[in-house]
């Protein structure tokens, strides 16, 4: 009676520490465009499962080769923030904090694409895994934008002082207000976009929602 009282207490201890080690699934899903299915991903024990476009798969948590964090907002949706995802193999999956609702809404999802990207960095470091992981624009791109915004901004200077010569202070104004509106849009993506390197522990918050 005694063996067995024991026996039973072992496998009730064995079942909870099981419990305990076992991780909650987390998933997430957004949809790309309004026409197909949506884009899901869920964080299980095997690895970062995915299905889109009639695709699937598993990418085991080690085997995922870097991430891009980045700020893409657009025209319907300001506030907007991506994850590019790349495997070993050369594959890649995006995933969009927003989701297209209908013609005229695409909705945010903050709250949730935050959770999940954390979640993925927990489980990829909890892994092992020696990913490359960076945030904003590649170097190279970021150096087009920046040399664009510059040359804007000297040819909206320019336009100014035309207009102030030739007393045109309405024109004047338009074109104060349109830089002011320039400056908070792009100004906010070279911001947050600027090339990095981070690790598991300091995910850049300004490319989080």
């Amino acid at each position: 009676m005694r063996d067995l009282f024991q026996r039973r207490f072992s496998e009730l201890q064995d079942s909870a520490t099981q419990a305990a080690c076992e991780t909650p699934t987390i998933g997430y899903a957004y949809k790309a465009s309004l026409i197909g299915g949506a884009h899901r991903f869920e964080l299980t024990d095997a690895g970062l499962n995915w299905h889109l476009a009639g695709r699937s798969g598993v990418w085991g948590y080690a085997d995922i080769a870097a991430i891009r964090l980045s700020f893409r907002p657009v025209s319907m949706q300001a506030h907007r923030f991506r994850a590019d995802v790349r495997h070993v193999d050369g594959g890649r999956l995006a995933i969009l904090s927003t989701s297209w609702q209908t013609a005229a809404l695409m909705a945010p999802q903050d709250e949730s694409f935050r959770v999940f990207i954390r979640a993925l960095h927990a489980r990829m470091k909890q892994a092992g895994s020696r990913a490359v992981l960076t945030g904003g624009l590649s170097r190279r791109v970021y150096l087009a934008a920046v040399v664009l915004v510059a040359l804007l901004a000297i040819a909206m200077s320019g336009l100014l002082v035309t207009a102030l010569a030739m007393r045109q202070f309405s024109g004047a104004a338009f074109i104060l207000g349109f830089a002011a509106l320039f400056a908070w849009q792009v100004g906010g993506f070279i911001h947050r976009n600027r090339p990095l390197g981070y690790t598991f522990e300091s995910i850049p918050k300004k490319l989080l929602p």
